[in-house]
């Protein structure tokens, strides 16, 4: 064998021989920079000539007019129940009953939602798709649970030591003076504790998010996967007025 080849193999045995006894090798230091994305940096002038025509169709859609509001609705402007509240519960219970009704032949009893997912108020004017995004930006679909009477009386407590006015429709409690409980009516009728209540709700809030422990004992969750966002759209469409009030949903005796 040529002494050049016979050393260059030698070279590159040792070379293996020696990386195969290397010792494990070990991260030492990590580290990392925030990188802000702000107006200064420069649009990609290929990029946003792509994207422009997508853009300039989804606002359209996003802001066409599908309804109107004759005045602000708000989630602040009431103790007990609220314009925002009151309209987005009416909305679950509207747009969700039809669903529930022809995939279980059941009713929804009443609705609750919680104050805190209502993230925008609704300005006077024109109401459109945005809007609903604005108000709902979350992916919360609509689920219906049936709770026995035992939870629904600790819901009722929940919602009178709240110090928020969480949303609710179909059922009506009202409170003595003293802000002890006087009369609980769902669907007009007194409230009946042996019975089980079909109740609609997000799915954040059926899996106990708020604190709604109450949820617990469900009984066979329906989820209807469908949007509360979507189920705002689809009532806009449907109405020419936003008729939201503050009213005698969650009242106290003065």
């Amino acid at each position: 064998m040529d002494l050049k080849i016979q050393h260059f193999v030698i070279f590159v045995t040792i070379t293996c021989l020696s990386a195969c006894n290397d010792a494990p090798q070990k991260l030492s230091k990590i580290s990392g920079q925030q990188l802000p994305i702000t107006d200064s940096i420069n649009v990609t002038d290929s990029i946003d000539i792509f994207v422009a025509p997508y853009r300039s169709r989804v606002n359209e859609v996003l802001d066409s007019t599908l309804a109107y509001a004759p005045k602000q609705i708000t989630k602040n402007d009431g103790k007990y129940n609220t314009s925002a509240g009151n309209l987005m519960a009416d909305i679950i219970l509207s747009e969700a009953n039809p669903i529930f009704k022809s995939r279980t032949g059941n009713d929804i009893d009443f609705v609750i939602s919680n104050h805190g997912g209502i993230r925008s108020i609704i300005s006077k004017g024109k109401v459109s798709a945005r809007t609903a995004y604005e108000v709902m930006p979350f992916e919360n679909s609509i689920v219906v649970v049936a709770i026995k009477g035992k939870s629904v009386r600790d819901l009722i407590s929940f919602l009178i030591n709240a110090n928020s006015p969480h949303p609710i429709a179909g059922m009506q409690i009202v409170l003595n003076n003293n802000e002890t409980l006087k009369d609980v009516n769902i669907q007009g009728l007194p409230f009946d504790e042996n019975r089980t209540y079909y109740v609609a709700t997000s799915n954040y809030l059926a899996d106990g998010g708020d604190d709604m422990g109450f949820f617990r004992d469900d009984i066979n969750p329906v989820d209807l996967n469908y949007l509360i966002r979507n189920a705002m759209i689809d009532y806009f469409k449907k109405v020419d007025t936003l008729r939201a009030k503050v009213d005698d949903r969650f009242i106290k005796i003065e």
